[in-house]
């Protein structure tokens, strides 16, 4: 039995002989359900119409889906001391791609921002030998194909080697977070969506919606600052290929935390 795909935001479901009636995570405000309705792919349609493009971003050996599907995020392979990490998943596995990690030494493991980017997250981990998923387990009720591969860590931080850590920052999910990991000075932060790089890729932005642009409130910003107040880095990965801050990122970021706090927003009226 296939294990569907939203065509959508390209989350799978567990296996089944129909499509699920709804998608969950479209029908959530932070998303949308697409203009012409619920629509289901499987990963044998998907990859017959997709493929992975392989390469470089900005330093990072980075994967994103082609022509553009669903949410179009970057899968990145990030190297730490204990081996390379996965950060984010895509809906579609290749071969091709497969080969490129394992080409570059592997993964011992992926980890994931927020519910929006879990795609295809146990199928790669199943390709790469069973590897542990790491999720935060504020956002445990939005995972789709349950597995025994998910780890569901909790608190402020979740070590995954000496040099790279999982902050939880809240925000655009309650388990939203992000990865720091030491890069022989200040620094790289992977935001996912947690902080979002802007067009300009001079600043971060930071909402509930990114596509029904509803902003967050700024209790929940200042959440996000706290969390990241004791970490420096030079650069911040975004969402998707090239969406990078690629020097001085921790000033940028600080500066948008400042730009936003000088606005009043709808959410925090009584």
């Amino acid at each position: 039995m296939p294990c569907f795909i939203c065509k959508t935001c390209g989350t799978q479901y567990a296996d089944s002989a129909q499509a699920p009636a709804a998608c969950p995570i479209c029908e959530d405000d932070r998303q949308y359900v697409g203009w012409s309705g619920q629509q289901w792919t499987t990963p044998q349609a998907l990859a017959a119409e997709h493929a992975i493009r392989i390469g470089d971003d900005d330093g990072v050996r980075s994967y994103d889906i082609t022509p553009g599907f669903g949410i179009p995020q970057r899968m990145a392979l990030v190297p730490t001391r204990a081996g390379n990490l996965l950060w984010e998943s895509l809906s579609l596995v290749t071969d091709a791609a497969l080969a490129d990690i394992h080409a570059h030494g592997g993964a011992t493991a992926i980890a994931i921002s927020h519910p929006h980017f879990y795609a295809a997250m146990v199928d790669w981990s199943d390709a790469l030998g069973g590897i542990p998923i790491w999720l935060h387990a504020a956002d445990r009720q939005w995972v789709q194909r349950p597995a025994r591969q998910l780890r569901f860590w909790e608190g402020p931080t979740q070590a995954l080697a000496d040099d790279a850590r999982l902050i939880h920052c809240g925000g655009h999910f309650p388990g939203s977070c992000v990865l720091h990991v030491d890069a022989g000075g200040a620094g790289h932060l992977f935001s996912g969506d947690t902080l979002q790089v802007a067009m300009d890729r001079r600043r971060v932005s930071f909402m509930h919606s990114y596509p029904n642009a509803v902003p967050l409130p700024s209790a929940d910003v200042e959440g996000i600052r706290n969390a990241l107040r004791a970490y420096d880095f030079n650069r911040v990965y975004g969402y998707s290929r090239g969406r990078n801050i690629t020097g001085n990122a921790r000033r940028a970021v600080d500066a948008s935390f400042r730009a936003f706090s000088q606005f009043e927003h709808p959410q925090d009226r009584p």
